[in-house]
């Protein structure tokens, strides 16, 4: 009978201890679970494995846009410089435009009158010199417009051709290169035993030069040797001739 008794109170208490079993289970701390643990450890990883992928492509991406703008900094430095120097060059080419006009002003002055021209009158021997003078002062729009108004007007004077030869040389220290080449042409035109016909031949050569018109510019050069032999006009052709051949032009 004791037995019986005993055993009919441990059968009695077994759904109290696996209710105590199934708390004690829920009772488990997170930290504790090993499997919760492991997959935060991945998720964690994961996560890193992620924001270092992601500062990687940022970085990379900086890098690139780095470099693209240091070649763009270095296209634009290389742009500077060949302005600089074509700018250098444009003010060496108006410099020694200047120098030769001086020269030609100081050595030749008015020039003689052509070959059969009327003589001069007084009067356009006066607008001649009031347009010369304005050359050698330097005021070239002036003295275009000047020279103009002489050959307007004395279209028959023993100077116009010295007129129409200075209006040339106005028109290419001013950088008009089409216009002085059609004024050093009427010179050669108008008046082939001027005085002035080498120089003008001579300088419609260097005019097509500054057109880019290399063609022309060596047949007119050659030309002022043949039909101006022994002048200084042929000799400067000459030169031009050989600086252009060692230039490659």
């Amino acid at each position: 009978m004791p037995r019986r008794d005993n055993q009919r109170s441990v059968a009695s208490y077994l759904p109290l201890l696996v209710v105590l079993g199934v708390m004690a289970g829920c009772a488990t701390a997170p930290e504790d679970d090993p499997v919760l643990q492991g997959r935060l450890s991945d998720l964690d990883a994961r996560t890193q494995k992620i924001e270092r992928v992601v500062q990687n492509q940022s970085l990379l991406q900086m890098a690139q846009r780095t470099d693209q703008l240091q070649n763009e900094l270095s296209v634009l430095r290389g742009r500077i410089e060949v302005l600089e120097n074509a700018n250098e060059t444009l003010r060496k080419q108006q410099r020694d435009l200047y120098a030769d006009l001086n020269k030609r002003l100081e050595q030749q002055g008015g020039g003689a009158p052509a070959a059969g021209a009327a003589a001069a009158t007084p009067s356009d021997q006066d607008a001649y010199a009031s347009a010369f003078s304005t050359l050698k002062a330097g005021k070239y729009s002036d003295a275009i417009t000047a020279f103009q108004q002489f050959l307007a007007t004395y279209p028959k004077s023993s100077m116009a051709d010295n007129a129409q030869y200075w209006l040339g040389e106005s028109y290419y220290v001013t950088r008009d290169f089409q216009d002085a080449a059609a004024a050093f042409q009427a010179v050669l035109d108008h008046w082939p035993n001027s005085t002035k016909a080498p120089d003008a031949l001579l300088k419609l050569g260097y005019t097509q030069v500054e057109l880019k018109q290399p063609g022309q510019a060596r047949a007119t050069l050659a030309s002022v040797g043949v039909r101006f032999p022994g002048t200084d006009a042929a000799r400067l052709a000459t030169a031009r001739l050989q600086q252009m051949n060692a230039g490659g032009q």
